[in-house]
């Protein structure tokens, strides 16, 4: 079993990192592989709504970041998303990436669980949380709960390392990831119909 972590903060070895870390090292205690993917500082193409994915099977722009992830998302298990908040909001380039990767691939996240982690100085990680997980359950993904909101607290790199709860939060949700992990059987998911879409303009 294998968990993918997005890092979704420019900084690779920042405060995102360092609580997407807590949760690895937890994940591999309990005997799950990890990888960290850091989405860096180049510039992230957004989803221009061609729908040439519906033909391709992945995104029409064939950028390194893009490619990378989606061929780890092929193969994981779980998957963590993290981010800094920006203006109560998670990264823009996370977005970018992430509109786009599960526009493109949500075949290839169906029935994984999921999380989000957001890291934050002092406010606004909620609304960041509420962002991210609102791409989990569209994708028939399930999320993955934690003792508490998955926030960790810092400002400067390393400031989450004082943050008490917020590292025990990271490690809660990374046992309940493992024991959810052991408890599906990717052999067996659920019978759907196949999609309808009502759109309110007809």
């Amino acid at each position: 079993m294998k968990v993918l972590l997005i890092n979704g903060s420019p900084r690779i070895n920042g405060n995102t990192h360092f609580a997407l870390s807590e949760a690895a090292h937890t994940l591999e205690q309990s005997g799950v592989d990890t990888e960290i993917i850091s989405i860096g500082t180049k510039a992230v193409q957004g989803c221009i709504a061609c729908n040439r994915c519906d033909e391709l099977g992945r995104c029409v722009f064939q950028d390194e970041l893009y490619n990378t992830v989606r061929d780890r998302i092929a193969t994981c298990d779980g998957l963590i998303i993290g981010s800094p908040t920006y203006y109560a909001g998670p990264n823009g380039s996370l977005c970018a990436l992430l509109d786009r990767l599960f526009y493109s691939c949500g075949e290839l996240l169906q029935f994984k669980p999921a999380a989000a982690v957001a890291v934050c100085r002092r406010g606004g990680a909620s609304a960041t949380l509420d962002r991210l997980n609102k791409y989990f359950p569209i994708t028939q993904m399930p999320i993955v709960p934690s003792q508490y909101w998955n926030l960790a607290y810092g400002l400067m790199p390393g400031d989450v390392s004082h943050d008490d709860e917020g590292l025990q939060t990271m490690r809660t949700l990374a046992r309940n990831m493992a024991w959810m992990l052991k408890l599906l059987h990717r052999d067996t998911v659920p019978q759907h119909e196949e999609g309808v879409m009502t759109n309110f303009i007809r």
